[in-house]
């Protein structure tokens, strides 16, 4: 038992460190060697739980896709509306970021030239997909415009979510990703949402920010 343990946290450890390299240095700029050095493993550690840099990477998308999950099961137990389930999902998973390296790699992972392993999706086609739904859960609330393309709105939403993080990547730190998101919500907010309850969305992506920051 205390030789499982053992190994679970080496293997933690060494997916830690992955992914913090990763995240700083990216993908291909990352060697094995560098990933020993840096979570103070032998190789021989490394290689019995990782046969491969693709190996650990895979790891790394698994654990964030869990996590991302996670964050949509208790918006949804929430309950609210469409709308703001949705926002409430990207905040979440912009937390996720600020709060650890391993969502942050996963993010960039999902850029680079890695392969997702079936039987995990992509991310961003999951994400795809909760936005789509809860857009059209929102026209029939009467809460976005009912004559806005769906697609390109999920997709132009995605997008700019992701890019969030890709461009901040080089221009901010990481803590200030709530408040790019943020500032996302408040322009998709006013090109989405009728004049009559907009007031209550644009709050809502203020406090969101907020309850991040004092986290």
């Amino acid at each position: 038992m205390a030789r499982q343990l053992r190994a679970e946290q080496t293997r933690a450890t060494i997916i830690t460190a992955a992914a913090d390299l990763f995240d700083r240095h990216g993908y291909e700029s990352t060697s094995l060697s560098d990933i020993v050095e840096h979570a103070q493993v032998t190789k021989g550690a490394l290689y019995f739980h990782f046969a491969a840099k693709e190996d650990l990477a895979h790891a790394i998308m698994e654990l964030q896709s869990r996590a991302s999950r996670q964050v949509l099961r208790e918006v949804e137990s929430r309950g609210g509306s469409s709308l703001e389930s949705l926002m409430r999902a990207t905040f979440g998973i912009a937390r996720l970021a600020v709060e650890g390296p391993i969502p942050r790699a996963g993010l960039r992972l999902a850029t680079a030239e890695v392969a997702v392993r079936p039987p995990l999706r992509h991310p961003f086609a999951e994400w795809l997909e909760l936005a789509t739904r809860k857009l059209l859960g929102a026209v029939k609330e009467s809460d976005v415009h009912p004559d806005i393309d769906i697609d390109a709105v999920a997709h132009s939403l995605v997008y700019f979510f992701v890019g969030t993080r890709v461009a901040g990547r080089s221009l901010d730190p990481v803590a200030r990703l709530p408040r790019r998101v943020a500032e996302m919500w408040h322009l998709m907010i006013r090109g989405l949402v009728p004049v009559p309850r907009r007031a209550r969305y644009l709050t809502l992506a203020s406090q969101l920010e907020r309850e991040i920051r004092t986290v």
